[in-house]
């Protein structure tokens, strides 16, 4: 895990700090252009509006701004990342303010500290990254087996079909051998 904390900030993030601090416009229209969609995916699957969205977002994008003015703004995240943690600890802050409840609030208003989040965050993404090269060492037919059976939901019976196995359970055996060398390549992987 200490691989997070070296892995660079992407050069367009930097530049788009820079342009923040320089009080560049267009560098804004950027954000909301490529990181709102983010923002409004994460507050209308977590029961707010397109409205709130935009509030969260509207929100987070003046944090940022106001940090980057200060003069002491380092990112060590991506920018992506950075705006998700924002907008995600605002709406979590704005839920537990909506709470209606007689139970104490301020049990529903605890927020992880946006370093605590952002580092979650970018584990999370290592993680990905590691399962995802470790699909790829898996080949073949082993990467479609996996892919067809928990991404796109395929019944055994479909697999077995697609791959031609004598019946679903020499299917389910395969796929289960297949799950077992892809933990054996993600786990050689995070050992590294």
């Amino acid at each position: 895990m200490s691989e997070l904390h070296k892995s660079p900030v992407p050069e367009a993030d930097l530049r788009t700090i820079k342009g923040i601090a320089l009080g560049d416009a267009g560098v804004l229209a950027r954000l909301y252009r490529d990181y709102f969609p983010m923002a409004l995916r994460m507050v209308t699957q977590n029961n707010g509006t397109e409205d709130e969205a935009k509030d969260i977002f509207q929100e987070a994008v003046i944090v940022l701004y106001e940090k980057v003015r200060q003069g002491d703004f380092k990112l060590s995240s991506g920018l992506k990342t950075y705006i998700y943690s924002v907008c995600r600890r605002l709406w979590l802050k704005q839920l537990g303010s909506n709470v209606r409840t007689l139970h104490d609030v301020s049990s529903y208003e605890e927020v992880i500290s946006v370093e605590d989040d952002l580092t979650r965050h970018l584990e999370i993404d290592l993680q990905l990254s590691l399962m995802e090269q470790a699909l790829d060492k898996l080949g073949e037919p082993c990467r479609t087996i996996i892919h067809d059976f928990y991404i796109l939901n395929l019944s055994m019976q479909d697999i077995c079909n697609k791959f031609g196995y004598t019946n679903a359970d020499n299917a389910k055996n395969q796929k289960y051998k297949c799950l077992q060398r892809l933990k054996k390549l993600f786990f050689t992987a995070t050992n590294k």
